[in-house]
């Protein structure tokens, strides 16, 4: 018999920590680069899993759950790393100058671990007790189990050939693109009346991925969601036409971003109560299963428990908790000192914290269940958060209408978000990782250890790395003087988003209108999902259609199309002999096609960060025929991958 010493010797080892805390170190860098420039980042957690078995097949006595250790550790600091669509703000409304240290550690080590503090109990109501798909959290249990040699020694090899092709594939397209030899994205503008629509598409592979893995009812669902914004809201909105001077183009970018994306901000809060709702019963069953298992362990020690129900104790996790809000009242005083904000405001911020985090936990949880942590729309739980608290703020204090007083209201809005916005990043992600653990037998307690462990490196790795590109590139919007005359300077977009609407609340000019237009179209959905739902059709999920409005087409029609090619594909693998195996084939052909982009983001933020030069793959200058061209590689790339997977489940 396995003693529990053996199993933690195996599991959550010194060399998994360390390798974990090295590749926190590449991975918060690469997206932490990439979130301020272009306003996305990606799931670390399959690129971690790779590498990390490359690394430890070296080594004697490597073992599955070490391995996933590894991914849950750079996973979760490589999420954290989200915190940059808020943190920055304090910058851009002129709060701060650079990110103190110590207090930006803070900020976000506790955002985060309270983030895994609230997601314990939750394993239970959505992990184990769903049926979620967990997308990447599926992928990487797969890449670990071919890893492990799980499985026929046969099927195994072609599983990892499958995982292996789409990385070659996610890693060849984009490096095209970095050379200008093809576009990685296509665009054009549709004229409708005197205003217009656009109708884009990035071309990732990653993002076909993931479209294969969350399914045919997300994709459709987002497609609404695009239908909606890009074919009914935008021409809509833009029927005006465009001021003298701006490009239709402009026009229309302009009017997505402060106009429909606020619509999608209604829709997707709408939804994200309703899901709340939803499942608030599982989550209470979560936490009376918890409080149950807390008994067992008193009465019979640990080994009574089954080793995947082995949480961190429930009386720990609500201890924790509470502990927590000391230094959260003791930060947010020290960052009010001097300004409007009462002893009672920092009180009920405290308070604000710790109810928000429990439904945002639950919200952004449920998300990364239904589509996946890189594609779950957290920057939307953001506008969330800043939302509630500024008008908590306007309730306490009122509006004055700008002067220091605002700015600095602005600014502790903007400071309690952080705090709240590092729970939602963090519950997004775990949840998706402690999917991974069940598939592989993981024990829980374990990883969520491993857990605090991502966000406590990450906390201490993110703020050098913004200070760096604060003080090289800076940026836009921000007060003074920028480096190189604001030539570089980063977009920084959810984070000028964020702060615009703190300073619209506590200023008094915020649209509300659009807000509203947004939950009436998620009641409309809400109401068609249920009759599918109860007459047997089918399903409308609130949350994608809301994702699908809020999103850029870039991001979601890609997605969408791999919904439905993976959806063709697993209705041929259903009729095979060995179904099974069929659909396991394209699960890692996705996953593969998510691990190749991933690892090429990573090598190509770093060379950019080395250098200062977005361009240093570039051989060419872009021109006409790059786009043309990448569409038909794009599509061949598809069609190649696909083909290859069919004969793989086949042979």
């Amino acid at each position: 018999m396995t003693t529990g010493k053996e199993l933690a010797s195996r599991e959550l080892t010194l060399r998994s920590v360390v390798l974990g805390a090295l590749l926190t170190v590449v991975f918060t860098a690469a997206n932490v680069y990439l979130g301020l420039r272009i306003g996305l980042t990606f799931a670390t957690s399959i690129p971690a899993a790779v590498i990390s078995m490359a690394v430890l097949r070296l080594l004697p006595g490597a073992t599955i759950k070490e391995n996933n250790i590894v991914q849950t550790i750079a996973s979760a600091a490589g999420t954290l790393s989200a915190i940059v669509f808020v943190l920055p703000g304090l910058i851009m409304v002129g709060w701060w100058s650079g990110f103190p240290y110590w207090q930006s550690v803070s900020v976000i080590a506790i955002g985060g671990i309270l983030g895994v503090m609230y997601s314990v109990p939750l394993r239970r109501a959505l992990v184990s007790g769903s049926d979620l798909p967990y997308p990447e959290g599926v992928a990487a249990a797969e890449v670990l189990k071919v890893g492990a040699g799980e499985g026929g020694a046969e099927e195994n090899r072609r599983g990892l050939a499958a995982v292996v092709l789409g990385s070659v594939l996610s890693v060849v397209y984009p490096l095209l693109g970095k050379l200008k030899l093809v576009a990685e994205g296509a665009k054009t503008i549709i004229p409708v009346g005197a205003g217009g629509t656009s109708l884009s598409a990035g071309l990732s592979l990653a993002l076909l991925g993931v479209g294969h893995l969350v399914g045919l009812a997300v994709g459709l669902s987002m497609l609404v969601g695009i239908v909606i914004s890009f074919g009914a809201l935008l021409p809509l909105y833009t029927a005006t036409g465009a001021p003298a001077g701006t490009d239709l183009a402009d026009f229309i970018g302009d009017v997505f971003v402060h106009k429909i994306r606020f619509i999608g901000v209604g829709t997707i809060s709408l939804a994200a109560v309703w899901t709340l709702l939803k499942v608030i019963g599982p989550i209470v069953r979560g936490i009376a299963a918890a409080i149950a298992a807390d008994r067992t362990r008193k009465g019979g020690g640990m080994g009574s428990l089954d080793l995947t129900e082995r949480d961190l104790p429930i009386g720990i996790v609500g201890g924790t908790i509470a502990l927590l809000m000391v230094p959260i009242a003791i930060l947010l005083s020290g960052f009010a000192t001097g300004g409007p904000v009462s002893a009672t405001g920092i009180g009920i911020a405290v308070l604000y914290v710790l109810i928000a985090g429990v439904i945002i936990a639950s919200v952004c949880g449920y998300m990364a269940g239904l589509i996946g942590a890189s594609n779950s729309p957290v920057s939307g739980i953001g506008i969330l958060a800043v939302l509630g608290i500024s008008l908590i703020l306007v309730a306490l204090f009122g509006r004055s209408g700008g002067g220091s007083d605002t700015k600095a209201l602005v600014a502790f809005a903007l400071f309690v978000t952080s705090i709240v916005f590092g729970v939602a990043t963090i519950s997004n992600d775990n949840l998706q990782d402690l999917k991974t653990g069940q598939l592989v037998g993981a024990t829980p307690w374990r990883q969520q250890v491993a857990l605090i462990l991502g966000v406590v490196f990450g906390a201490l790795v993110i703020p050098p790395i913004l200070s760096l590109l604060n003080s090289t590139f800076g940026f836009q919007g921000a007060p003074g003087l920028l480096p190189n005359g604001g030539k570089d300077a980063l977009a920084a977009p959810q984070a000028a988003l964020i702060s615009a609407i703190a300073q619209g609340v506590l200023g008094g000019n915020l649209d509300w209108s659009l807000i509203g237009l947004g939950a009436a179209i998620g009641a409309v959905v809400i109401v068609i999902d249920e009759i599918l739902r109860k007459t047997g059709k089918g399903s409308l999920p609130p949350l994608a259609v809301g994702m699908g409005m809020y999103l850029p087409m870039a991001v979601t029609a890609v997605v969408v199309i791999g919904a439905i090619t993976g959806h063709v594909y697993n209705t041929w693998a259903a009729r095979q002999p060995r179904a099974e195996f069929a659909e396991r084939m394209g699960v890692l052909t996705a996953t593969g096609l998510i691990v190749g982009d991933g690892l090429f983001n990573i090598a190509y933020a770093g060379a950019v960060g080395a250098t200062n030069n977005a361009d240093i793959l570039a051989i060419t200058s872009e021109s006409a025929w790059t786009t043309p061209v990448g569409i038909v590689v794009f599509v061949g790339f598809i069609a190649f991958a696909y083909r290859r997977m069919v004969r793989a489940a086949q042979g």
